[in-house]
C-alpha cells in the first residue's frame, strides 16, 4: 500500500527544512553540555519551528500560506 502525503511534504522549502532539522540536530552533538538546555534546545526548536509553519500555512489560503513561510523564513 502506497503512503498518503500532504501537499506540503513534495514542496522543495520543506524537504529542506527536514534537512536543516538534521544538520541542526548534527551539529548541537558537538556543542558543550552546559548549553544542552539553552543554545542546544533553542537551536532544536527553531528548525523544528520551521517545518511546522509550513505544515500549518498549508491547510489554508495562499495569503494565509504566504503568511506562514515569511514566519518560518525569519526564524
Amino acid at each position: 500500500m502506497e503512503e498518503e502525503r500532504f501537499d506540503f511534504e513534495n514542496l522543495k522549502v520543506y524537504q529542506k527544512a527536514l534537512d536543516y532539522i538534521d544538520f541542526v540536530y548534527e551539529i548541537t552533538r558537538g556543542f558543550p553540555k552546559e548549553e544542552v538546555f539553552s543554545l542546544t534546545d533553542q537551536l532544536k526548536r527553531a528548525s523544528i519551528s520551521i517545518c511546522l509553519n509550513i505544515a500549518e500555512g498549508s491547510g489554508g489560503s495562499k495569503l494565509e500560506f504566504n503568511k506562514f513561510l515569511k514566519i518560518a523564513r525569519s526564524l
